[in-house]
């Protein structure tokens, strides 16, 4: 059976799910495609507890506690999420609409297609360093599911950016001792960020390291750390219960990159009137679209999200004016959204 619908959305994460949202408020339904099991992207899938800081009205909260939040808001909405599977197959027709096809063999037939799969298929990088590989999984994580069953451990965190820096400050004072080991003084994490973990710095509890990782070693027949490769070339074991890798993501575009869009390194080139791609009909949001003055924010995904839903709106029913209506104020919103008047 073929699938008839206004618009796919490829992409579960946080700014698919609020483009759910905003496509209901259009009563524009919405089908979703993932080819994780479940709803939250990678960002659930890799780091469901890392603290979150700039979402409004949330002066804190997790991966997965934001995506458990999205997935509340859009009930109003049933939208219908096809997961464990990837889009393999997208095709424009001479009549404008796009057939479509997954892994799972499930087809559509839709007026539009928004692009949310952040940066495709990725997947954390990895250490390859001599000895690394007998110890993951067991020793050598890339994502942290667990953090109350570090206390008391002593751990090493790999990593200069957001990730690394943030579980940093997040485990310092349970953890027994957590080295962060980077490979040069600067970081790519929030200035912020920087400075709090250098003001928590004391040797003992924290320690700060430049250098590279050499190899890991056993001690006594189990894991016993890691040898660090400093600048000056000594190197220096450091040892550790369990040590965590956040050296960012390993993109993938996959069948996306043969569908025709205007790339620019492994993103997608839109406007941003409405975040649409070269090919009419097809949107992109979040972290797989490109503009000039991009930011990779959750934020600034949200925002591309409700313009482009009143484009995908424009695009399917190009004789209706469209209207901007207040969720405060509008009673069609409220009836939208299941609000008794």
């Amino acid at each position: 059976m073929i699938i008839k619908t206004d618009v796919v959305i490829i992409g579960a994460g946080p700014c698919g799910l609020f483009q759910v949202f905003e496509l209901g408020l259009l009563d524009i339904h919405s089908h979703v495609v993932d080819s994780l099991p479940q709803v939250g992207g990678q960002c659930t899938e890799l780091y469901p507890d890392k603290p979150i800081y700039d979402i409004p009205a949330l002066p804190v909260c997790g991966a997965q506690e934001l995506a458990d939040r999205l997935v509340e808001q859009i009930k109003p909405f049933n939208a219908e999420f096809h997961l464990g599977q990837t889009v393999t197959r997208l095709v424009r027709r001479d009549d404008g609409r796009f057939d479509l096809e997954t892994s799972a063999g499930t087809q559509f037939d839709a007026a539009t297609v928004i692009l949310a799969a952040g940066l495709g298929a990725f997947q954390p990088r990895r250490l390859r360093a001599k000895g690394a590989e007998e110890w993951e999984k067991e020793r050598i994580h890339y994502r942290i599911r667990e953090p109350e069953k570090l206390a008391g451990k002593n751990i090493v965190i790999l990593g200069g950016g957001d990730s690394a820096l943030d579980w940093t400050l997040e485990l310092h004072g349970k953890a027994k001792k957590i080295t962060l080991v980077h490979r040069r003084d600067e970081y790519r994490a929030q200035p912020a960020s920087v400075n709090r973990m250098k003001a928590l710095v004391d040797g003992q509890s924290l320690v700060e390291f430049q250098g590279h990782v050499r190899a890991a070693f056993g001690k006594n027949g189990d894991f016993g750390g890691l040898a660090i490769a400093a600048p000056d070339g000594s190197e220096h074991p450091i040892e550790a219960d369990e040590v965590f890798v956040f050296w960012g993501l390993s993109p993938n575009l996959g069948p996306i990159a043969d569908w025709g869009l205007d790339l620019d390194k492994r993103q997608v080139r839109v406007d941003t009137e409405k975040f649409q791609t070269n090919i009419p009909g097809i949107f992109a949001v979040g972290d797989i679209n490109t503009y000039p003055g991009k930011k990779k924010l959750i934020l600034s995904g949200f925002h591309e999200a409700a313009l482009a839903a009143f484009g995908v709106q424009q695009h399917v029913h190009p004789e209706k004016k469209v209207r901007l209506q207040y969720t405060t104020t509008s009673p069609i919103m409220h009836k939208r959204l299941g609000i008794e008047e």
